[in-house]
């Protein structure tokens, strides 16, 4: 068993019940640890007119990882991730599966835990890669930890 494939497990049994669109992109975590959070999408159903793959589902992709990123790092029996605002920079077309990987540094996760008073933030890179690691698309998102 790998490490982290409890929570993998976890968040991908828990995705279709959360974030139904999101499970019906087929997206899927490949990585969960303390600061990291690692997502992948395919591109069958996923399609635009230009035959690669869809905007929205490669924002989708990079959005739910401040969610996924949450749950081997933070308490989620107190506190639920929100995103307050996502940009996203298009760098290239995506025909193949895309690999979404983001991850916040030791300090950061420190932070956020000390002032987990419902309203902690945090700003989250993420880069999108395809199969053959060529990027594809970076997000910078704000997240914010509120109170259950």
């Amino acid at each position: 068993m790998t490490p982290g494939s409890d929570l993998v497990s976890a968040f991908n049994t828990g995705l279709p019940h959360l974030i139904p669109q999101a499970h019906r992109m087929g997206v899927t975590a490949v990585e969960l640890a303390p600061g990291v959070a690692v997502c992948r999408v395919p591109p069958a159903d996923n399609g635009n007119h230009l035959g690669t793959m869809y905007a929205g589902v490669l924002s989708t992709v990079a959005e739910v990882l401040g969610g996924a990123i949450c749950l081997p790092s933070f308490d989620l029996a107190r506190f639920h991730p929100v995103v307050r605002d996502l940009r996203i920079d298009f760098r290239r077309p995506a025909r193949t599966d895309v690999t979404a990987t983001a991850a916040l540094d030791a300090a950061t996760v420190e932070r956020v835990r000390a002032k987990a008073d419902g309203r902690s933030t945090f700003v989250l890179t993420t880069e999108l890669t395809d199969t053959g690691g060529v990027v594809i698309a970076t997000t910078e998102g704000t997240y914010q930890l509120r109170r259950n």
